[in-house]
């Protein structure tokens, strides 16, 4: 379903497993440094197919939608296995601005807008300027139709872009989508 980089990993209990003679369960502890806080129950949600509707990051706070976002990543193979191909070019996304309330709730509704619930297209500028290269559910040409823009400009020219100061980030997103050939509408 996803991976992360393990270490230290030590076995901690064994038992026979109710799936079948001659298998265990084997319990372990690990190190990662990748997964936060919070995302359990993202994971579990996945496993179990739960992760089928938008607007479940709705309601998370702050670490919460980081935790969100570090999931739909690490997951990104695994939930595009069935259409691993962007969609072609021309496409129209709808971006919902009323979720945002800050820059992680942007990659949230950005994610899902372009690869549905779940979805992934990034989690900083960067990674954003990479999904635009393609391989990441969209290819360029296409439109982003968000709705609702004010409300999403609103939280977003809070955050500069850089630490100097020069330009917003929701300034920034614009010249980002421009350089990639998306067309923004803003409504």
């Amino acid at each position: 379903m996803g991976s992360y980089f393990v270490n230290d990993v030590t076995a901690t209990d064994a038992k026979p497993s109710r799936h079948g003679a001659g298998l265990l369960d084997i319990t372990v502890s690990l190190w990662c440094d990748q997964i936060l806080p919070g995302s359990e129950w993202v994971w579990e949600a996945l496993r179990t197919g739960q992760l089928n509707r938008k607007g479940l990051w709705h309601s998370l706070d702050a670490e919460g939608r980081r935790a969100w976002l570090s999931v739909a990543l690490w997951s990104r193979v695994y939930q595009r296995r069935e259409h691993p191909d962007d969609a072609r070019p021309g496409r129209v996304f709808t971006l919902d601005g009323r979720q945002i309330v800050d820059v992680d709730s942007f990659y949230c509704a950005l994610g899902e807008a372009i690869n549905g619930p779940g979805g992934y297209f990034g989690w900083n500028l960067d990674a954003v300027d990479d999904c635009l290269t393609s391989g990441w559910g969209a290819a360029s040409p296409f439109t982003l139709e968000w709705q609702h823009s004010d409300i999403a400009r609103s939280q977003l020219v809070h955050h500069h872009a850089v630490s100097d100061g020069a330009g917003t980030l929701f300034e920034l997103l614009l010249e980002i989508f421009e350089g990639h050939d998306v067309e923004v509408r803003l409504r």
